[in-house]
């Protein structure tokens, strides 16, 4: 091996990264995110009959506590430790405890074990190795007969992001349809949303900007 090649840094561990990532980045609110749901994930259950939930790459549990408070029974994982522990901190003050269970694992090696009503998944990307692709396909599995299975991304590059660096598993940032596409589903399943979504929103040096989701909802055939 070349003094060159022996020099070369190691691929980052996910977890590790994820871990720094929280730890380091908190705001004066202790959070990295604003503890809010995200809005495609508000706007496409809305509406929906409330049952069992699983969220992959849940973070600090914004979604998940939305969806307990709205009546759903809530599986939440996530690699980071402190991650987990604001949504856990928030979930007791809220009163919401009971209503979600969470996970801290590695979704590049998790199964579930059972099968939930609704499955979701808001911006699962990495600029760490991450096998997305592998992780919707297992979530896929994870649906009810009868269930859905959300799935929202960036549709572009948001400011300052790192992600236009992260080129693991094809594109770094899949349309609906090619998401779609790679979840390769058999017959039985029907598409119920596929769009890319315009999102203003407000940044974090405090300017408004434009965001771009990709916004998939699919619904699995039930049972005769």
């Amino acid at each position: 091996m070349s003094e060159t090649e022996s020099s070369v840094d190691p691929a980052p561990n996910p977890a590790e990264f994820w871990e720094e990532r929280y730890r380091s980045t908190r705001g004066e609110h202790g959070r990295v995110w604003s503890g809010r749901v995200n809005a495609a994930v508000e706007r496409e259950v809305t509406g929906l009959t409330p049952g069992t939930a699983l969220e992959l790459g849940c973070g600090e549990g914004g979604d998940a506590l939305w969806l307990a408070a709205h009546g759903w029974t809530v599986t939440a994982v996530d690699i980071s430790a402190t991650a987990l522990s604001v949504g856990q901190a928030q979930a007791q003050r809220a009163g919401l405890s009971d209503r979600i269970r969470w996970i801290r694992d590695d979704l590049s090696t998790w199964e579930p074990t059972s099968v939930f009503d609704l499955v979701t998944s808001a911006f699962l990307h990495s600029p760490v190795e991450l096998p997305r692709e592998a992780v919707l396909r297992r979530a896929a599995s994870a649906v009810a007969p009868g269930g859905r299975l959300l799935v929202v991304g960036h549709g572009s590059v948001p400011p300052g992001s790192k992600l236009s660096h992260h080129d693991h598993d094809g594109p770094p940032l899949p349309t609906a349809e090619e998401v779609l596409s790679s979840l390769d589903l058999p017959e039985g399943w029907v598409t119920e949303t596929s769009a890319l979504v315009d999102r203003v929103a407000i940044w974090r040096d405090g300017s408004e900007v434009t965001l771009v989701d990709a916004v998939l909802r699919v619904r699995r055939g039930a049972v005769a």
